[in-house]
């Protein structure tokens, strides 16, 4: 355990991420591609992969299997302890059309993990962070991992004074709410769905967050809104910001740039609407980057400066 450790990410279904480039995509024909860029993917890995570049402190906690999972392991630093399971790690592809900028994700579902491999994963995550930081859970679940799973991290974290962040959908992120959690960044479409009702404004959304918060269901709600922007929300106060008007180069791994510069800031202890500040450059300037890449440092600081935060009352 490292005291000056921030944050500890947990990635249950990682991938190897490859990026590459088409003239054009056809069906039937060969389709020559560019050179690929290969990356360490899945949600909590680009979040650590992100606080690390902005300058913070994070530590990646992950399973891996077969060639894959050796591949994915190299691309990451030797302080990240992969947890072994018996399967084979995935890969995700992402090809770019370059005839009109069209980009095809393909993402494949992922070994299954045994329910020892379940449990090592979250005793490997729980022993690596200190009391007071943060866990994140981010990501889908692979095959044989029950949503409950999450509601157990939650309450694991909880008992132990962590302060845990998720960012899923659907079941998961249900049953994390159970058992309530510190941060939670939805999306509008998965905010709507996890509360079974439409929210088409801001005063619908605003209120969608203050009920998870009133529910115990989470401390802080982050709710990213694409291009309308995103809302943070706690029991005190609440910030809005617009999107920055971006022509995107690539769409991945923006929500997890989000994430993880909204973490780098709150640990830096910044105030709310400096956090929104830079949890939007960062999503931001994970556009402007090709295939996998997510952001840079220096976007994201000359995008900052871009953002402007708006306060919002609290009668809603």
């Amino acid at each position: 355990m490292n005291p000056s450790l921030n944050v500890v990410t947990l990635t249950l279904n990682p991938a190897l991420d490859i990026s590459t480039t088409v003239a054009r995509v056809v069906p039937a024909h060969k389709l020559r591609c560019s050179a690929p860029r290969v990356d360490a993917g899945g949600g909590g890995l680009n979040v650590a992969r992100v606080i690390r570049c902005l300058g913070g402190s994070a530590l990646a906690v992950y399973p891996a299997g077969g060639p894959t999972g050796q591949r994915l392991t190299a691309l990451l630093t030797s302080e990240d302890p992969p947890v072994p399971i018996a399967g084979e790690t995935r890969e995700s592809f992402t090809a770019l059309d370059e005839s009109d900028n069209a980009e095809y994700r393909f993402v494949l579902p992922g070994p299954q993990l045994s329910e020892t491999e379940q449990q090592r994963c979250l005793d490997a995550t729980l022993e690596a962070v200190p009391c007071g930081s943060y866990i994140v859970a981010s990501g889908s679940l692979p095959l044989g991992v029950a949503p409950s799973i999450f509601l157990e991290l939650a309450q694991r974290a909880k008992a132990a004074g962590l302060r845990l962040v998720v960012d899923t959908s659907g079941a998961p992120l249900k049953a994390a709410l159970e058992a309530g959690v510190y941060l939670v960044k939805p999306n509008l479409l998965e905010l709507s769905e996890l509360l079974g009702r439409p929210l088409p404004d801001a005063l619908a959304r605003l209120r969608a967050c203050r009920d998870l918060i009133a529910d115990g269901g989470a401390e802080v709600v982050a709710l990213s809104q694409g291009a309308e922007g995103a809302l943070v929300v706690t029991r005190d106060a609440a910030w809005s910001a617009p999107a920055l008007l971006i022509r995107p180069v690539s769409t991945v791994g923006a929500g997890d740039s989000f994430l993880g510069g909204f973490l780098w800031a709150h640990a830096q202890g910044l105030a709310l609407s400096e956090v929104l500040r830079y949890a939007i450059a960062a999503g931001a300037a994970a556009l402007l980057s090709p295939g996998t890449e997510l952001c840079s440092r220096s976007d994201v600081s000359r995008l900052a400066h871009q953002v402007q935060p708006m306060r919002l009352e609290q009668a809603a």
